[in-house]
């Protein structure tokens, strides 16, 4: 019999965003799982749409081996084969994003921003999937009770930065954390990896004069992330961040999208079908509140899972 913390397997991606969506999934679900961290060879570069481990390490390799898990979840192209490859030998798949093979999946979670198949497996969600929760958010609220002792309007600032570039302008950072600063009481404001430290930086600057608590990026001490998201009254989240901006809408407050000039085609995208829905509107039409209810797609996705008999 197969023990209870093989009964899901969380596929990782090396990318933390992408391996994060498998893993919100598969947290939600309330059940024992193991994550397999993936490590890709040279041929995970290529189109691979046939269930194989060819993209995979010789040592990843290895680590795919039975008992198998009644449910595999996974995230991105390059886990895709992997992912097809355990449906070969009857685990039950749930494949996030597009990729070369997707009607072999037993479920298929695609963000509406990028056109998701006409296909009786896939399953349309706003954003991405996340690892950010309600519960959790209600938890952040109390553990960082004091943020509430801050002035109003309180504005979450999460700021991200180029995906394959060398940290945002310091320009830019200022230029936004100043039009921020000009509707807020006070920010919350928080830098990514790809930030980088002059953009950081200039954003410090920028938010000198107002009531404000700024993370840097490897700040020792635990991420208020979200206890920012949990005690805000509106957030600002920087357009180059797909994660960022799909967790946000788990909130109560107004989202508003900033434009960095980093943003690729899947990033504008995304910020139309937000503002399509009503969960989101540009920094241009802030401060000016706008009611919309807190979404959580994740919550739906793993009903969608169980409603389809994937765990058992």
């Amino acid at each position: 019999m197969m023990a209870a913390a093989e009964r899901v397997w969380v596929l990782a991606d090396p990318r933390a965003g992408t391996a994060a969506q498998a893993l919100g999934i598969a947290e939600r679900l309330g059940v024992p799982f193991r994550t397999l961290p993936l490590e890709w060879g040279p041929l995970a570069r290529l189109p691979l749409p046939f269930p194989t481990l060819a993209g995979l390490s010789a040592p990843a390799r290895a680590g795919i081996a039975p008992p198998w898990p009644r449910l595999a979840v996974s995230a991105g192209r390059r886990s895709g084969p992997v992912a097809l490859w355990l449906g070969r030998r009857g685990v039950r798949t749930v494949h996030c994003m597009r990729c070369p093979g997707a009607a072999g999946f037993d479920l298929n979670v695609v963000g509406r921003h990028d056109g998701p198949p006409r296909a009786a497996n896939a399953l349309p969600i706003l954003g991405a999937a996340h690892r950010i929760s309600p519960a959790r958010l209600a938890a952040a609220r109390e553990e960082f009770a004091d943020l509430g002792g801050l002035p109003g309007p309180r504005v979450a600032l999460l700021v991200g930065g180029p995906v394959r570039a060398e940290g945002m302008a310091p320009g830019v950072a200022r230029d936004l954390g100043a039009r921020v600063a000009g509707f807020a009481g006070s920010v919350l404001a928080t830098a990514s990896r790809r930030t980088g430290a002059a953009a950081t930086e200039a954003l410090a600057a920028a938010l000198a004069a107002l009531p404000h608590r700024l993370h840097r990026w490897g700040s020792p001490g635990a991420n208020p992330l979200l206890g920012f998201m949990a005690w805000a009254d509106a957030l600002v989240v920087t357009g180059d961040s797909v994660s960022m901006l799909s967790e946000a809408l788990v909130t109560q407050a107004p989202v508003f999208v900033a434009p960095t000039g980093a943003e690729g085609r899947r990033h504008l995208a995304l910020h139309e079908s937000l503002y399509a829905a009503g969960q989101a509107r540009p920094l241009a039409a802030a401060p000016a509140p706008f009611a919309r209810p807190p979404i959580d797609e994740v919550g739906r996705i793993c009903a969608e899972i169980r409603a389809r008999g994937l765990l058992g």
